[in-house]
C-alpha cells in the first residue's frame, strides 16, 4: 500500500512540474536571461552587436565620474520628490474624509472609479493631452490665466510650462502625481478598511478630532500597506521615462532639467550614434543598486518601531 500511494504522489509530482514548466522556461527566457546578460555586458566595452572585450569595473568607474549621470539622477529625484508629495498628500486627504465616521460619506464606489482612471489612460495620451493644453502659445491652460488676469485688468505674460527649464520638472510632477494618486489612494483605502471601525467610534466617543485620529489610530495600523505604497512609488519613480521623454523635445531648452536616468540610459542603450551597450549595462545596474539602497533604508525606516 505504501509503495502505491508513493508512486502516485510521484506521478502527481510530475504532472505538477509539466504544468509549472511553461511559466519556468518563458520566466527563464524573457527575466533571468536579460537580467543576467546585462550583467555581463556591463563589464564589457560593447558598443553595439558583436563581442565586447572584457573590462572589468571600467564602466561602473566611469558612471560614478559621470557627472551627466548624477545630474539625471538629480532630476529624477526632484521631479520623484514633488510628485511623491502631492501624490501620498491628496492620497491621505481623501482617506481621512472617506475614512471619518463623522462625515459618513457615500459613493465611494464611485469615486474610487474616478480617481483611479487616470492611471488607465495610456502615457502617451496624456503626454499629447498635456501638450496641448499647456502649449505656451494656444493652450487652455494659459488662456484661462489670461482672462483672469484681464478681469481684474491685469496683464499676463504666458508661461512656457514644458519648453522652460524652470518649470518644466515640476509640471511633469504634477501630473505625474495627477496619473497615480488614485492608486494610492485605493491601497490606502483598502488598508483603512479593514480596521475595526469600533476603534474610530470610541475615539469619536472620547472626542478625539480627526487628526488625532488620523495619527493615532489610523497612521500606526496602516503602516505594512505604506511602506508597500513608498517602496513602490520610489522603484517606479526612478525609472521614470514615457512622460518626460514624449513631452519634453530632446532638442529643447528644458531637456537638459528633465533627462531622468532612464532617459540618460536610452540614450546611450538604443540611440543611433551614440549606442554604448556595455555602459547603458552598467547605468542600469547603477540605478538597480540606488534603488536596491534607498528601499532598504525605507524598509528600516517603517519597521523602526518593530
Amino acid at each position: 500500500m505504501k509503495l502505491q500511494k508513493s508512486s502516485k504522489l510521484t506521478a502527481y509530482n510530475r504532472w505538477g512540474y509539466a504544468f509549472v514548466a511553461p511559466f519556468v522556461i518563458v520566466f527563464a527566457i524573457f527575466s533571468v536571461y536579460p537580467v543576467l546578460r546585462t550583467l555581463y555586458l556591463s563589464f564589457t566595452d560593447l558598443k553595439i552587436l558583436g563581442k565586447g572585450n572584457w573590462i572589468w569595473f571600467d564602466n561602473y568607474k566611469r558612471v560614478i565620474t559621470d557627472k551627466f549621470f548624477w545630474r539625471a539622477l538629480g532630476n529624477t529625484l526632484r521631479i520623484w520628490g514633488v510628485n511623491i508629495v502631492l501624490q501620498l498628500g491628496l492620497a491621505f486627504l481623501l482617506v481621512i474624509i472617506f475614512s471619518d465616521v463623522k462625515y459618513k460619506m457615500r459613493g465611494l464606489p464611485v469615486f474610487r472609479i474616478l480617481y483611479y482612471l487616470p492611471n488607465l489612460i495610456a502615457a502617451t495620451s496624456i503626454a499629447f493631452l498635456f501638450n496641448t493644453l499647456l502649449d505656451w502659445r494656444y493652450g487652455t491652460f494659459n488662456i484661462l490665466i489670461n482672462s483672469i488676469y484681464k478681469l481684474f485688468g491685469a496683464t499676463y505674460n504666458p508661461i512656457d510650462w514644458i519648453g522652460s527649464g524652470s518649470t518644466a520638472p515640476y509640471t511633469l510632477a504634477v501630473i505625474q502625481s495627477w496619473m497615480w494618486f488614485g492608486n494610492s489612494f485605493l491601497m490606502l483605502m483598502a488598508s483603512v478598511q479593514g480596521i475595526n471601525r469600533e476603534y474610530f467610534e470610541a475615539a469619536a466617543i472620547d472626542g478625539a478630532n480627526r487628526w488625532t485620529t488620523f495619527g493615532k489610530i489610523t497612521l500606526p495600523l496602516i503602516r505594512p500597506i505604506m511602506m508597500y505604497v513608498a517602496i513602490t512609488s520610489l522603484i517606479g519613480g526612478l525609472q521614470m521615462f514615457d512622460l518626460p521623454f514624449l513631452m519634453v523635445s530632446q532638442s529643447g531648452a528644458a531637456y537638459r532639467d528633465v533627462q531622468t536616468v532612464m532617459m540618460y540610459l536610452y540614450r546611450f542603450g538604443f540611440t543611433t550614434g551614440s549606442t554604448q551597450t556595455g555602459y547603458a549595462s552598467a547605468v542600469a545596474y547603477m540605478l538597480f543598486l540606488i534603488i536596491l539602497s534607498v528601499s532598504i533604508v525605507q524598509y528600516k525606516f517603517f519597521n523602526k518601531e518593530r
